[in-house]
C-alpha cells in the first residue's frame, strides 16, 4: 500500500533502494562515463552510498534532517569529483529544509526537494541542456510539483520525468565538466550524472509505492 506521508524510515528506506540500484548498475554507470568522463560515476556513487548505508545502520537517525545531514556529509566525505559534492549538496538542503518535521507529506516533500535542486543549480552553476544531472533533476521537481495533490502521483510524476531528462541529454552537447572538453563528440552518448539521478527518482517512487 503507497504511503501519504513519509517518515524516517520510509526515507531511509529510500536511500536504502538508491545504494542497490546504484551498485547494481555500477559498471553501466561507468561505462557511460568511460565515454564522456573519468569513467569513474559507478564506482563513485557506489563507494559513497556504501558509506551512507553503512553510517545509518551503524547510528540511525531519529529525525528527517539528521537523517540528510548523515546521508549528506557521508557523500561529500567519501566520494571525489563533482559527484559527491552535487549530491551532498542536494541531500543536505533536503535535510535543512525539513527541520523540525516528524513526516513528510506530498507538499513538505517537494518543499525539500526543490530545496534540494536549488542546491544543487547554485554548486554547480549549471543550466536545464548543459548535459548534466540537471537536465533529469530539473524535470522531475517540475513535474513534481505539477502532478495531482497525491503523493504517489507526484513520486511517479517524478520519476517518468527524470527518466525523460536523461534520456534527452543523448543528442546534447556538453557544456560543463570534463564532457565539455568533448565538445561536438560527447553528443550521442548518454549522460551519467543524469542516468544517477534518474536512479534516485525510480527509488522514491519505489518506496513510497512500498514495491
Amino acid at each position: 500500500m503507497a504511503a501519504d506521508t513519509l517518515s524516517v524510515r520510509e526515507l531511509t528506506d529510500w536511500m536504502t533502494r538508491f545504494a542497490d540500484s546504484v551498485a547494481a548498475r555500477r559498471e553501466y554507470l561507468t561505462d557511460l562515463d568511460s565515454a564522456i568522463g573519468d569513467a569513474d560515476h559507478g564506482t563513485n556513487m557506489t563507494r559513497g552510498m556504501q558509506a551512507v548505508t553503512s553510517k545509518l545502520e551503524s547510528d540511525p537517525s531519529e529525525t528527517i534532517d539528521a537523517l540528510f545531514r548523515a546521508v549528506g556529509m557521508a557523500l561529500v566525505s567519501s566520494v571525489g569529483g563533482a559527484s559527491g559534492p552535487l549530491y551532498g549538496t542536494f541531500f543536505l538542503r533536503f535535510g535543512g529544509a525539513a527541520a523540525g518535521a516528524a513526516t513528510l507529506d506530498v507538499g513538505a516533500l517537494g518543499t525539500c526537494l526543490r530545496a534540494g535542486l536549488d542546491g544543487v543549480i547554485a554548486r554547480g552553476k549549471a543550466e536545464l541542456g548543459d548535459k548534466t544531472m540537471l537536465d533529469a533533476m530539473i524535470p522531475a521537481v517540475d513535474a513534481f510539483d505539477g502532478a495531482a495533490d497525491d503523493l504517489l502521483a507526484a513520486v511517479t510524476a517524478a520519476r517518468d520525468a527524470a527518466a525523460t531528462g536523461r534520456d534527452a541529454t543523448e543528442p546534447l552537447t556538453a557544456r560543463k565538466g570534463r564532457a565539455s572538453y568533448l565538445g561536438d563528440r560527447s553528443v550521442g552518448h548518454v549522460d551519467p550524472g543524469a542516468t544517477s539521478t534518474a536512479l534516485l527518482f525510480d527509488a522514491l517512487a519505489a518506496a513510497v509505492a512500498g514495491e
